[in-house]
C-alpha cells in the first residue's frame, strides 16, 4: 500500500474541510441521541439508576483502548515508513486518548464508590487502565522532552509500540485474575448479556464518542500542520532579513 499518497500536508488540508463538516453533527446528533435514551432506561435491579454512568464509563474505556491502539499503529508507519502525516496523527491522538483514559477512571470511580464502597481498588482491570492512562502521558513527555524533534517522537514511538501489549492485559485481566470488574457483557464469543434497553443507548453512545473522536483529531492535525506552516515561514522571514541586512550595510 502507498502510504505516501496521504503524505501531503496540503492534500489532507484540503480533504479534511468536508471531513470536518460531516463528522461534527454526526457525533452531536449521536450523542445527543445517545443521553437521551439513556436518560429513559429503567433502573437496573443491582445498580438503580447508577447505570447511566455506564454509558459514559463503557464507551470512554472503548475509546482510551481505540485511541491507543490507533496510536501504537500510527507510530509504527510513522518508524517505518517515516510517514510524515502519521507522526503528526500519532502525536495528537495522545492527548485524547489521555483524555479518554482519565474520563474512564473518574466514572470508574464515581461507579465504584456506589456499587463497591469505595473509590479505587487495585484490581487488575483498573490497574492496568491507569498504567494506560501513564503511558499516554510517558509518550506526550517524550516527544516533547528533546531539541530535536524527530528524536523526540522516535523515542515516543518505540514507547507507545512497546506499551501496546497492555491492551490485551486490560481486555483479558478480567479472565485472566479474580478480579472485582465484571467480565465483558457486549463484544463477547457468545453474544451480548446486556439488555437491548441498555445496549442500544451504548452503543449509539459508543459510536457517538468514535466520531467526536475522529473529529478533534483531524481538528488538532490541522491545527497542527497550521503551527508548523507558520513556524516555517516565520523562520523563512527570519533568515531573508538577515540575508538582506548584510547586503545592504555593504551597499
Amino acid at each position: 500500500m502507498d502510504f505516501h499518497r496521504f503524505a501531503n500536508p496540503a492534500r489532507f488540508m484540503r480533504m479534511s474541510i468536508p471531513l470536518l463538516r460531516v463528522l461534527a453533527p454526526a457525533a452531536a446528533v449521536l450523542l445527543a441521541l445517545g443521553l437521551v435514551l439513556g436518560f429513559q432506561v429503567p433502573p437496573d435491579y443491582k445498580q438503580g439508576m447508577t447505570v447511566l454512568i455506564m454509558f459514559i464509563h463503557v464507551p470512554a474505556a472503548w475509546m482510551a483502548m481505540f485511541a491507543y491502539a490507533f496510536l501504537a499503529a500510527a507510530s509504527a508507519v510513522a518508524l517505518v515508513w517515516r510517514h510524515p502525516l502519521a507522526e503528526v496523527a500519532a502525536v495528537e491522538a495522545a492527548p485524547l486518548g489521555a483524555g479518554f483514559t482519565a474520563l474512564c477512571l473518574i466514572t470508574g470511580s464515581l461507579w465504584g464508590a456506589k456499587m463497591w464502597g469505595t473509590w479505587w481498588v487495585w484490581d487488575a482491570r483498573l490497574t492496568s487502565v491507569l498504567v494506560l492512562f501513564f503511558l499516554y502521558l510517558g509518550y506526550l513527555a517524550l516527544a516533547h522532552a528533546f531539541d530535536d524533534r524527530q528524536r523526540g517522537l522516535r523515542a515516543a514511538s518505540v514507547l507507545a509500540l512497546v506499551g501496546a501489549v497492555n491492551l490485551p492485559i486490560i481486555k483479558f485481566s478480567v479472565d485472566w485474575w479474580n478480579t472485582l470488574h465484571q467480565p465483558a457483557s457486549v463484544f463477547r464469543l457468545g453474544g451480548p448479556t446486556l439488555s437491548t434497553v441498555y445496549l442500544w443507548p451504548l452503543l449509539t453512545m459508543a459510536l457517538g464518542f468514535t466520531l467526536l473522536f475522529a473529529w478533534l483529531l483531524v481538528l488538532r492535525m490541522r491545527a497542527h500542520l497550521m503551527e508548523r506552516k507558520i513556524e516555517t515561514l516565520r523562520l523563512v522571514a527570519i533568515e531573508t532579513r538577515q540575508t538582506v541586512q548584510p547586503q545592504e550595510a555593504l551597499s
